[in-house]
């Protein structure tokens, strides 16, 4: 038992001096990578710096858009009936008026043989009817009742020559139509989709800017944009802008149309687009790594005479990889583009390469 508190003792010693001893000894002599600075009081880290510059800076707005036909139609017809001849073939350009599908109208065409016919007969009874009351044969009435009875059939027959345009689907316009989803001797009725009619040269594109920019894109405006995955432009221009701001996302819609002689661009496919707002000849540009969040709102650090001095600035233009500096520094200031997450206020550092 004494031997086991003498052991109990004599570890509660070794500990007691080993806190008393350990915070005294200096574990920072010796060789190091960093470089001290006289009196140990801190560590010089070495950087990279960027000499301040005017460099070329576009003012882009980067969106993305849906390309849409120039006129885009669906094919339906205007009656219920039997289809009887189709007159395109799928994917095929065809010209504004061509006759496109015929429904069975063999019972309009034998009701105007008999209005046409009528229409004969009642131009006779208006001719001896005129003639008789031009030598006071007959009466005015009997006159008119002979012109009501040439009209009244007139009248039948546009009404049935309106019915039997209902049975032809003609093409409205120019363009490349779409497969189609009847056959002959289908029964289609209004609700049936025949097929889908485009003209797609020029073509549309339509796309969203957020509201800031409302007072920078209008008519006219020139737009570059291009596939997914293709580095092939095209370009295009603003030829209408929504007057009105979404209010759900704040954004403004806007059109634009673009030629496509060769048939490349195809509706529903999403393009990727830019537009230029401006070029800017003298813009100071730092790396977007380099800016800071600061209560006082974003600072960068620029080298002075070995250290590293925080300074607030004000951004203007913001690109993929850089951010214009509108205020805070000036041409020649050398700004610090790395080792920025360890660098303090007044820091000491070194630099190692200067772009």
């Amino acid at each position: 038992m004494k031997n086991g508190k003498k052991i109990v003792i004599i570890i509660t010693v070794v500990v007691l001096v080993t806190i008393i001893i350990l915070p005294k000894i200096d574990f920072t002599s010796g060789s190091g990578k960093e470089e001290n600075i006289p009196g140990g009081r801190a560590l010089m880290l070495s950087v990279e710096g960027k000499i301040m510059k005017p460099e070329q800076l576009q003012n882009k707005i980067f969106t993305n858009g849906t390309l849409i036909g120039n006129e885009e139609v669906q094919l339906h017809s205007e009656t219920s009936g039997k289809v009887t001849a189709i007159s395109f073939e799928e994917g095929r350009r065809v010209r504004r008026g061509d006759l496109l599908l015929k429904i069975n109208d063999a019972e309009l065409q034998a009701t105007l043989k008999k209005n046409l016919i009528k229409e004969e007969l009642a131009k006779d009874k208006e001719f001896r009817a005129k003639q008789m009351l031009e030598k006071n044969l007959t009466s005015q009435q009997e006159y008119d009742v002979a012109l009501n009875e040439l009209n009244s059939v007139r009248a039948d027959i546009e009404f049935t020559n309106a019915q039997i345009a209902k049975t032809e689907i003609h093409a409205p316009f120019d363009g490349i139509i779409g497969l189609r989803s009847v056959s002959i001797g289908s029964y289609i009725s209004p609700q049936t989709q025949v097929a889908t009619l485009q003209s797609i040269n020029p073509i549309k594109i339509d796309f969203s800017i957020p509201q800031k920019y409302y007072n920078e894109v209008k008519d006219g405006r020139v737009i570059e944009f291009k596939l997914p995955n293709t580095d092939k432009l095209f370009k295009g221009k603003v030829y209408a802008v929504e007057p009105k701001i979404n209010q759900e996302t704040r954004t403004l819609q806007v059109r634009a149309v673009a030629a496509n002689d060769a048939g490349l661009l195809s509706p529903g496919a999403y393009v990727e687009i830019d537009i230029v707002l401006a070029n800017l000849n003298n813009a100071l540009l730092v790396p977007s790594k380099a800016l800071v969040p600061d209560i006082q709102g974003e600072k960068i650090f620029v080298y002075k005479n070995g250290i590293a001095v925080p300074q607030i600035v004000t951004t203007g233009i913001r690109t993929e990889e850089s951010i214009q500096i509108v205020a805070g520094i000036s041409p020649g200031d050398t700004v610090i583009v790395s080792g920025i997450i360890q660098l303090r206020p007044n820091s000491p550092v070194k630099l190692s390469t200067v772009k």
